[in-house]
């Protein structure tokens, strides 16, 4: 099954960004992961939270391809609390994380529920 796509929420430069409630996860979501489309690793932020009465793991998948020759430095998990975690994940390194076609893959543990909302960083001024 094709992954599910994630659009970014971009950040304001000296400005603001009310909270977004984000993409919920869902069986779907946990069955294929999702897909982080024209991914800029470096300026991405991704936001997970688990309603889930478990821990779960939240995995951004090493890269395939020429472009991510520090995929070899593997996977990166990270644990988000049960009930009300909240968990801030990246920016990434291209080199390790990026997908050819410049994307960027999310997968969730089994039974993972919540939201995922991917933030794309303001460039520098």
């Amino acid at each position: 099954m094709a992954r599910t796509a994630v659009s970014y929420t971009p950040l304001v430069p000296n400005g603001h960004l009310t909270d977004v409630a984000g993409t919920t996860i869902d069986s779907t979501l946990v069955t294929n992961g999702v897909v982080i489309n024209d991914a800029d690793p470096e300026r991405t932020l991704i936001r997970v939270t688990n309603t889930a009465g478990t821990d779960k793991v939240v995995t951004v998948k090493a890269g395939t391809g020429g472009q991510s020759w520090m995929a070899g430095q593997g996977d990166s998990a990270t644990t988000v609390a049960a009930t009300s975690g909240k968990e801030f994940i990246g920016p990434f390194t291209s080199a390790r994380f990026q997908q050819q076609g410049s994307k960027l893959y999310v997968d969730f543990a089994s039974g993972t529920t919540g939201t995922i909302t991917v933030f794309k960083l303001p460039k520098a001024f």
